[in-house]
């Protein structure tokens, strides 16, 4: 597994773009529209690095529980079921894969209970 990016959710993602890109320095890597809103991903333009700016208003569903207070950390695998059946093998509370806004994907639960994404890289 490797980090693929932190997703961060926000009330306002727009703000959040200027802010990491007009104040931080950062460049916006990639833009995705979902529904009326849109999704950014925001990182230094010499590393592989990012944060995915995620609007609160897409999450009411919520189906994996993540803890929206809790930046969710998405990890990028080359086998998504392999890599399902080996944190399940090893004891660690995993949901079931679903397609996520086009992403096949799974979430995971550490000791505390707080849910990370994992993802198809």
């Amino acid at each position: 597994m490797k980090v693929g990016y932190v997703v961060l959710y926000v009330t306002d993602a727009e703000a959040c773009r200027r802010f990491w890109v007009d104040q931080v320095g950062m460049v916006e890597k990639r833009r995705t529209a979902a529904g009326a809103s849109t999704i950014v991903q925001v990182g230094f333009a010499d590393d592989t690095f990012a944060f995915e700016l995620v609007p609160l208003e897409l999450m009411r569903d919520n189906p994996d529980n993540l803890d929206l207070a809790t930046p969710s950390i998405a990890l990028r695998v080359d086998d998504l079921e392999t890599a399902h059946a080996d944190l399940a093998g090893r004891g660690v509370q995993v949901s079931e894969i679903a397609d996520h806004g086009g992403t096949p994907s799974f979430a995971f639960a550490d000791p505390e209970g707080k849910w990370f994404a994992v993802i198809v890289g």
